[in-house]
């Protein structure tokens, strides 16, 4: 979808840097296993009610978070290029206004711990781009947490799930997002009382 903006180019493209203390093949996992993905994937603060995912080039992706009852905010896209522990990079679209941006994120081996060169354009305007920028920032920061409880590339999902309410499986996720729905649904009904 096109749409015209008044904001600086340098303004409608987020770009961050980081450095994971993981080998790129830990941190491409987390993002390729949905049940590591479950465990740090969005911003601090917001439950992810469901994530679903065929982690291939051309396969879709879908997830949900929520900052409580009657909020949801979905996001979707779709796998473009699939490089096992160099490249990834994927559609993002919100369900709010259905505006395609293209995330790009290269891993780059530092002897056992990763530079991610993070990319994601264009975007509509400048509090959109700053917003993004909010929400990777703080789940980065998650992911850098989590990919620090394992040694090497192996091993199982640690932990639970974030205590902020991220689904231990998408069956559990499901559930969540229909109360989450009919919660929704009887403050409305409430409301035109």
């Amino acid at each position: 979808m096109a749409r015209s903006s008044e904001a600086p180019q340098e303004d409608l493209e987020l770009v961050i840097e980081r450095v994971f203390e993981a080998p790129p093949a830990l941190v491409f996992k987390m993002w390729s296993d949905v049940e590591h993905l479950v465990r740090w994937h969005g911003p601090e603060g917001l439950a992810l009610l469901h994530c679903e995912q065929d982690f291939r080039e051309g396969g879709k992706w879908r997830r949900c978070m929520s900052s409580g009852p009657g909020h949801a905010h979905w996001i979707s896209g779709e796998y473009r290029e699939i490089r096992p522990h160099t490249r990834l990079s994927f559609t993002y679209i919100n369900a709010y206004d259905d505006f395609e941006t293209l995330v790009v994120m290269d891993f780059t081996d530092l002897g056992g711990r990763t530079a991610m060169h993070f990319r994601q354009s264009p975007f509509i305007s400048k509090a959109e781009c700053d917003g993004h920028g909010w929400g990777w920032r703080s789940g980065f920061e998650l992911l850098a947490a989590y990919v620090a409880l394992f040694e090497g590339v192996e091993g199982a999902p640690r932990g639970a799930p974030r205590s902020d309410g991220v689904a231990e499986d998408i069956v559990a996720a499901r559930r969540r997002q229909q109360q989450h729905r009919e919660e929704a649904e009887r403050a409305d009904t409430a409301k035109n009382d």
